[in-house]
């Protein structure tokens, strides 16, 4: 059976004054479900404030618009409270509870992706809120919350029966919420966009790998991340992840064409990307992009926390390793065609910057 495999944009699925939360469906998107990972989107307005809440899935979060702050509760620590702006990415285990404000005029919006393989719903998060018109407050019957808290029964009423909103509510401006501090940023965030670079190729692209090196918590989560830029009309080469890994990607910025080519060499995807879709590349699948003349940005979480890719172009391909017999071989070609296209791509890597006929078609 085939999967559909095009990208898809998130819907929303709950909100207000405050902002809205998205999710991509495994109705619409299916690799989701079949690869047992959820994604999902936060976009809060000025003033929002994303109620305390923790969920079935372990995640990789991204800042992709904005500033705020996160409130992060790691099982039996302290609240940590760090300042998050865009290109941050946090990870955030099993067990951990999380809130986040904004009190800025820009929208904070935050990206989700994580592993559903122990969630209640394949493909789909489930978050359980702590509070609110959904929370577990108002589940447990006044008894049960007045004995845990040891609480009288009229402000147990007062606890369970005054916040209305459902996840994510507007604050008022005067009302203030905790500071955060330098000191907690670090091993628990990392900048994609400030990060030494693990790749960069002039008029190529640019690339920031994220694993247990340079954030730990990664390796709790299960996950590897990486941020690519790519530039203009430049290419990404084919490869694939020859660790079984699946990769899912979002688009940050900019658009481009995507080619994937699946089992007996069939071309499963062949379509534009633009900003905001999110797709899927199956195990062992190679995938390929062209960035548009913009360029195109996107942010891509690997199910390894430490990921291996096989490149078939460029100076590290796995062509450039085998031996001009077998290429010629392989090919069914003469000593002088494997030559020509041994000697290509000697000295780049992973990006190739367009050439000359590619910007000015009429070389």
């Amino acid at each position: 059976m085939e999967i559909d495999l095009s990208p898809k944009l998130a819907k929303t699925l709950y909100g207000g004054d405050g902002g809205e939360y998205l999710a991509w469906s495994p109705n619409d998107l299916p690799m989701l479900r079949e690869g047992n990972i959820g994604a999902g989107k936060l976009a809060l307005h000025k003033y929002g404030f994303a109620m305390p809440r923790y969920s079935d899935s372990a995640k990789v979060a991204y800042v992709l618009q904005g500033c705020g702050v996160a409130g992060i509760v790691l099982p039996e620590q302290e609240e940590k409270v760090l300042a998050i702006k865009k290109g941050d990415a946090l990870a955030l285990p099993f067990g951990v509870v999380t809130w986040w404000y904004n009190k800025d005029d820009t929208d904070l919006d935050i990206l989700f992706l994580g592993d559903t393989s122990k969630a209640h719903k394949s493909g789909s998060f489930t978050d359980f809120f702590l509070t609110g018109s959904n929370g577990i407050f108002t589940g447990f019957s006044t008894e049960f919350v007045s004995r845990a808290w040891d609480l009288e029964e009229s402000i147990v009423k007062t606890l369970t029966g005054q916040q209305s909103g459902h996840g994510i509510v507007k604050l008022d401006p005067n009302f203030k919420m905790p500071e955060p501090k330098k000191e907690n940023y670090s091993g628990m965030a990392l900048n994609c966009e400030e990060a030494p670079l693990d790749v960069d190729i002039e008029n190529g692209g640019k690339v920031v790998v994220l694993n247990t090196k340079n954030l730990p918590l990664v390796g709790e989560v299960g996950l590897g991340a990486d941020l690519v830029r790519l530039n203009g009309n430049a290419m990404c080469s084919p490869g694939f992840s020859c660790d079984s890994a699946l990769q899912v990607t979002y688009v940050v910025r900019g658009s481009g064409h995507v080619e994937v080519v699946g089992v007996d060499g069939k071309l499963v995807l062949d379509t534009t990307l633009k900003a905001g879709n999110l797709f899927i590349v199956p195990r062992f699948f190679v995938v390929s992009k062209i960035a548009d003349p913009d360029g195109m940005d996107w942010f891509s979480i690997i199910t390894t926390p430490n990921p291996i890719f096989t490149h078939l172009a460029g100076r590290t391909s796995v062509w450039k390793a085998l031996s001009p017999q077998v290429k010629q071989a392989a090919f069914n070609v003469s000593p002088d065609v494997e030559q020509k296209f041994s000697s290509k791509r000697m000295n780049q890597e992973i990006f190739f910057p367009p050439s000359r006929s590619t910007l000015d078609p009429t070389i």
